[in-house]
């Protein structure tokens, strides 16, 4: 009969023995996964893209013929009415001829009065009289033509506005069609977003936009795809979307801005974990045993994937997938604490 020193480290050793197995077992036998199982819940598929505010129609206001610039009377930030005289260019030299012409024109005026009497009279002819006419059209025509010459020197606004920028200080001269001023007039501002060209079959003209800007970084505004421009950037690969938005909203041309074009929402979505997802694939575990599953994808977020097809949603999956899992591979299950999948999803 065993004594009761014999036993206790009887004991000692079963226990030694039953933990180095354990260790074997966890070291030596099928690997340990964590799995999850699919959840319902509201999806969003977007298509992001960074943008910069921009007025809707932009003038530019330039001068028709060359001068120095010796008179401003606007400046940046300021609004405009249509006819409002914004700057002047030196018209010296336009102001004496067009006095010139002026004085001629009134001398070929008088002189065509004069013949019209005598040819009434009978002391002119019809020659001199249609000469002395065509010297008057002449010298009037010249006199028009300075006076809108002189007229091009002063820029006046084309219609009501704000002015955005203005290039030029007084005392510079001025070459032709060389903007002086920029101005924002007769509509709201926008936002023009470069979209990937892989994207852009997805953007609809209606479509929701998110828009978010660094200046307001607690505030999310609503916007719309008003246009898309149907060439695209071959360089930078990217086609041109432009997007309104409300009056109340406080965006100034110049910002950058970061848009979500919502192109589909679910309410009732299919969602995994985006750990879950490798290649476009997903590992089930079924009857302790590993089956790799291909799935087709909806939206993405930085949480979770939408599963379009080739789920039913009651299955288990792995949940953090190694590149050693390999098909049929017995495995031991540990359910994570969590399944819950941000319900918000993000394309691309």
């Amino acid at each position: 009969m065993m004594s009761g020193k014999g036993l206790g480290r009887w004991l000692v050793l079963a226990g030694v023995l039953a933990l180095v197995a354990f260790a074997a077992w966890r070291l030596l036998g099928p690997p340990v996964v964590t799995v999850a199982t699919p959840q319902r819940g509201p999806a969003i598929q977007a298509v992001y893209a960074t943008g910069t505010v921009e007025p809707s129609v932009e003038v530019r206001i330039a001068p028709r013929v060359a001068g120095r610039l010796v008179e401003l009377r606007t400046d940046e930030g300021r609004r405009v009415k249509a006819g409002e005289v914004m700057a002047r260019l030196e018209d010296n030299d336009l102001a004496s001829s067009m006095a010139q012409l002026e004085a001629r024109a009134t001398y070929a005026r008088q002189q065509h009065e004069r013949i019209a009497r005598l040819f009434q009279q009978g002391w002119s002819t019809r020659a001199a009289l249609d000469s002395a006419r065509a010297e008057r059209d002449a010298a009037r025509a010249a006199v028009e033509q300075a006076r809108a010459q002189r007229g091009y020197m002063w820029l006046r606004a084309p219609a009501d506005g704000l002015v955005i920028r203005r290039d030029g200080e007084v005392g510079d001269y001025v070459p032709v069609n060389q903007p002086i001023f920029y101005m924002a007039c007769c509509a709201p501002l926008r936002i023009a977003a470069e979209v990937d060209e892989e994207d852009i079959p997805l953007i609809r003209v209606g479509q929701k936009v998110l828009i978010r800007a660094d200046a307001f970084p607690d505030a999310v505004y609503d916007g719309m795809v008003k246009e898309v421009t149907p060439r695209g950037d071959s360089t930078a690969r990217s086609y041109r979307v432009r997007i309104t938005f409300g009056a109340d909203v406080p965006l100034q041309i110049g910002m950058t801005a970061e848009t979500n074009i919502i192109v589909a929402e679910r309410a009732n979505a299919l969602l995994v974990p985006a750990s879950a997802v490798a290649d476009s694939a997903l590992w089930l575990v079924r009857d302790g045993r590993l089956t790799r599953r291909t799935v087709t994808l909806g939206a993405r977020g930085d949480d979770s994937v939408e599963v379009l097809e080739g789920l039913k949603g009651d299955e288990t999956l792995v949940l953090t997938p190694a590149d050693t899992l390999r098909e049929g591979q017995r495995v031991r299950v540990e359910t994570a604490l969590k399944n819950g999948a941000e319900t918000n999803a993000r394309a691309g």
